[in-house]
């Protein structure tokens, strides 16, 4: 660090200034003299935090989320440390879910600090040109332009064009003969941004999409593989709104449109790519945000610590220790002594992913990450319960242990092992601060 401490006639020593430097303090008022500094302390560490089962319960505030953001904001409501609202959520545009927050905590929030779970389709340029078929609810043909895709259908679109398709409720279907409108572009790839309202509709028409390679005028090809590309947002098999227990998610969905998928062909359905948590994916991204925040505010520090606070095992935790083991292993690359050690701890001989195969993955999009751990730090507020955890002993974890996590995900106990387990978010708040010695001004 750069910045200097007030010298009052030599009383501070070096002593003093190192450790006031070890927390991150550049500056302060000198007790002796009144001398104040203009430097403020600058936080090494950034903030992602989950929303529903954390921050709120569907509409109603959680009243340690706001004790918690007090410490947060300054005197002039502006951030002491980067923060990253990381949700599953897919139905609206960033900027309305930041100016929700906004109101909802009572401190300024943009639409830069917001991550929802389509939000890494920014990254997927290949696809922006395509004709995609788009399902979720709220503004999906608005979300879908602004993260990039320039030619876009909905499910609606889709019934109006062919009638004939949607035909379980007796109600909807057509009262005469009908035949097919055709006026629709060719669909080449499929993005599911979240779970539908209708999903009998959303069901049958997307299925119909991917057994005729996006010819709906033609028959159904079972044996027709592979089928076109399918990028899916928010793996999340439950949620936690104001009910005491959880609701069905859009990984719900996604389960049961893989089994009917399989039921019908025989074959399992792929994905493109699942983006939300807990897709490495997804913490790439809040990381490159929580960078930028630091750039924006000139803190000198690189930002090497990420503290992911959530209320679900299998997806904020879950992801926050995939990630934590991506930054880990590329730690190890540099390191052959490192690599030797993390074999002996966790067992495995798999060749760790060259650098250049993890740039492909965020397709070159963003930088490498300057991060060297995402620590996972889990409130009992939301879906998770402190009654119920998960089996530690690892060797019947995953015969006896329902595992709620997406299909593609397999059951590891580590990576749902929280790093700390706290009350609510003021306790983790107050935790990381400690952990890191921060003292805000």
């Amino acid at each position: 660090m750069k910045g200097l401490l007030p010298l009052c006639r030599g009383l501070y020593t070096l002593s003093n200034r190192q450790a006031r430097r070890k927390a991150g303090i550049v500056g302060s008022r000198c007790g002796f003299c009144g001398t104040q500094s203009n430097s403020k302390p600058q936080p090494s560490f950034g903030l992602l935090f989950d929303i529903d089962g954390v921050l709120v319960r569907g509409r109603l505030l959680i009243p340690a989320a706001k004790k918690a953001f007090e410490k947060l904001v300054d005197s002039q409501g502006q951030f002491v440390v980067p923060v990253v609202f990381v949700t599953n959520a897919g139905n609206c545009l960033r900027q309305t879910k930041a100016d929700q927050l906004s109101h909802i905590l009572g401190v300024p929030i943009t639409q830069d600090q917001v991550i929802m779970s389509h939000s890494p389709l920014r990254m997927f340029k290949k696809f922006h040109d395509k004709c995609v078929l788009v399902s979720g609810q709220g503004p999906v043909m608005e979300i879908a332009k602004n993260v990039g895709f320039k030619n876009v259908v909905s499910i609606d679109m889709l019934r109006e064009s062919y009638p004939l398709l949607d035909m379980v409720d007796h109600n909807r279907r057509p009262k005469l003969p009908s035949n097919p409108v055709g006026n629709l572009p060719k669909v080449e790839a499929v993005v599911l941004f979240g779970e539908p309202i209708r999903w009998e509709t959303n069901l049958q028409l997307i299925i119909d999409v991917l057994l005729t390679s996006g010819n709906l005028s033609s028959v159904h090809q079972t044996q027709k593989m592979p089928h076109l590309p399918l990028l899916a947002c928010n793996m999340d098999l439950m949620w936690m709104a104001e009910a005491h227990s959880p609701r069905f998610g859009h990984g719900t969905f996604l389960v049961c449109l893989e089994n009917i998928y399989k039921k019908i062909t025989g074959k399992d359905l792929k994905y493109e790519a699942l983006m939300g948590k807990p897709s490495e994916l997804t913490y790439h991204f809040a990381e490159y945000l929580i960078r930028s925040q630091a750039m924006q505010r000139q803190w000198k520090l690189p930002i090497t610590s990420l503290y992911a606070i959530g209320d679900n095992l299998m997806t904020d935790i879950y992801g926050a220790n995939l990630y934590n083991r991506y930054l880990e292993e590329r730690v190890a690359r540099k390191n052959p002594k490192a690599i030797a050690k993390m074999v002996v701890a966790t067992g495995s001989t798999a060749p760790v992913p060259q650098e250049e195969e993890i740039d492909n993955l965020w397709e070159s999009e963003l930088a490498l990450p300057s991060a060297t751990s995402c620590k996972s730090v889990l409130v009992c507020t939301g879906v998770y319960n402190p009654n119920a955890e998960v089996p530690s002993d690892a060797s019947h974890c995953i015969k006896e242990t329902v595992f709620h996590g997406h299909r593609d995900f397999r059951f590891d106990p580590a990576l749902v092992e929280p790093g700390h387990i706290v009350q609510d978010v003021a306790e983790a708040v107050d935790l990381i601060f400690e952990q890191e010695k921060f003292v805000p001004q």
